[in-house]
C-alpha cells in the first residue's frame, strides 16, 4: 500500500446481531490505530460465496481474509491492521 491509500476492509454477512458486532468492533479498532481505512458491508450471499467463506461474519482486509464465522476480538483485528 502507498502512502495516504486508504486500506480496504470488507465485512461479509447478513447484517445479523454478530455481523453488526464485528462492524462495530473494527471501526473501534481503526479509531484505536489511526490507519487510514474503509469499511464496506457485504451483505449480498454470491458476493459472499464468490471470497469462499461459508460461514459469517467475515472479515476481508485488502483482499485477505482474516476471519470467518466467529467474532474476533479487538486486540486481534488492532494487529491485522498495523501489517
Amino acid at each position: 500500500m502507498g502512502v495516504g491509500e486508504n486500506m480496504k476492509i470488507e465485512i461479509l454477512g447478513s447484517g445479523c446481531p454478530n455481523c453488526k458486532k464485528v462492524v462495530e468492533i473494527t471501526r473501534k479498532a481503526i479509531e484505536e490505530t489511526k490507519v487510514n481505512a474503509e469499511i464496506i458491508k457485504i451483505t449480498n450471499i454470491g458476493e459472499i460465496i464468490n471470497y469462499g467463506v461459508m460461514s459469517t461474519p467475515a472479515i476481508v482486509i485488502n483482499g485477505e481474509i482474516k476471519s470467518y464465522g466467529r467474532i474476533p476480538d479487538i486486540e486481534e483485528i488492532k494487529n491485522w491492521l498495523k501489517k
